[in-house]
């Protein structure tokens, strides 16, 4: 049975340590009975009469939670903290990759995977941060795998990754006399009876780890990935202009006036040792309007986010790195940010956000969302849906 698993079900919400930039959506991989997918090594055998079934499909958006949250957002102490785990190393981020899909079950009961599993945080050194070819945005239990190098990846490297341990009575702390697994590849459902560790992921597919009480059936999933990415780059220039002028330039009366704002500073000539740039689009009723310039910027001091021109680009200069945040941002300007308004502008708010090629819908608290090197995130307020998601050309590139 579970050890103490109800006294470490922690209370967490969606929004996590590093909500914010990060994988999810992407190339369209869509785990689920009838979705393509590669093969999965390893020993497996065909359920019998008595095996669970496969269970209709159910649809998630990127950002929700799947089951109850059991273990801290990333990985542990002893998992992916920057080094090179087994063949696998952290780097940025990169726009090619795919999805397969985990779930874990004990005694019935939904153990959300947690969100920043293999993300590793931006430091001076690294500000753009890094990820492992096996990683997680959120508690869906989606895992992003990096296909640049065409190699397929198993259960085991993404536990390793995780710095949770995998045994036939041991998932990441939940204990049970026996483990069972079973595999969804392209619609077929098996038990899996080889070596866990070495057990293949497999595209666009989903594993289920049963602790304890067996499933009468197996959940499947569905997906609403983001928009596809716009092949054409908008050019980014140091003073240009990026969507049609709507806010009048620099600070409202309620922004920063040079006190603290969320503990971001204002101060002339300050000391600069992270240094990145962020992007931001707000879109109301398809129509793009140009974020203002000199928001934070002030006669006699600079924020530490703040904007020089029009084009969208958030300029992050400060001593250290911080938790920068688009609600910090917003305060900054002296602008409201909810789900609802965005600076003044009403209407049902969807978020997306591309880090450096992974994009996903973000669904947590916008006010929480983290700028990091080269994030882009856009704000569609009302309709219609955007139909790609802009990429540019930064013309200070990091």
């Amino acid at each position: 049975m579970l050890h103490n698993f109800s006294s470490r079900l922690i209370a967490m919400g969606v929004v996590l340590a590093l909500a914010g930039c990060g994988g999810g959506g992407g190339d369209g991989g869509s785990p689920g009975a009838g979705s393509s997918a590669g093969s999965s090594a390893g020993s497996s055998t065909s359920g019998g009469s008595s095996s669970p079934t496969l269970a209709a499909a159910t649809a998630v958006v990127d950002g929700a939670t799947l089951g109850k949250e059991n273990w801290q957002a990333g990985s542990t102490t002893t998992g992916g903290q920057g080094q090179a785990v087994g063949t696998l190393t952290c780097a940025t981020a990169g726009n090619s990759y795919s999805y397969t899909h985990l779930s874990i079950f004990m005694n019935g009961t939904q153990v959300a995977v947690p969100a920043n599993i293999g993300t590793v945080a931006p430091t001076i050194a690294a500000p753009k941060g890094c990820v492992y070819p096996l990683n997680t945005v959120d508690e869906t239990g989606k895992i992003r795998m990096d296909t640049t190098s065409g190699v397929s990846y198993t259960l085991g490297q993404f536990f390793s990754i995780w710095g949770e341990p995998l045994t036939t009575t041991n998932v990441a702390g939940l204990q049970a006399s026996s483990v069972t697994v079973y595999v969804n590849d392209g619609g077929t459902l098996s038990k899996y009876t080889g070596d866990l560790s070495s057990l293949v992921l497999p595209p666009h597919g989903e594993v289920t780890i049963v602790l304890g009480t067996p499933l009468a059936q197996i959940p499947t999933y569905t997906w609403s990935d983001p928009p596809a990415f716009d092949p054409n780059p908008i050019t980014l220039s140091y003073g240009g202009v990026v969507g049609t002028p709507f806010w009048p330039d620099g600070n409202t009366s309620s922004g920063g006036t040079g006190a603290n704002v969320d503990g971001l500073t204002c101060a002339p000539g300050m000391s600069v040792n992270y240094h990145v740039h962020a992007h931001l689009a707000i879109i109301n009723n398809g129509k793009w309007l140009a974020l203002p310039k000199n928001i934070g910027i002030l006669s006699s001091c600079d924020y530490e986010m703040h904007t020089h021109d029009q084009t969208g680009i958030i300029h992050i200069e400060a001593p250290s790195v911080k938790n920068f945040t688009l609600g910090a941002f917003f305060d900054i300007w002296g602008q409201p940010l909810t789900s609802t308004n965005v600076a003044g502008i009403t209407g049902d708010v969807v978020a997306y956000i591309n880090d450096n090629g992974e994009a996903r819908r973000y669904m947590g608290d916008l006010r929480a969302i983290t700028l990091t090197s080269h994030c882009d995130v856009t704000l569609q307020i009302g309709t219609p849906a955007v139909s790609t998601l802009a990429t540019y050309s930064w013309y200070e590139p990091q």
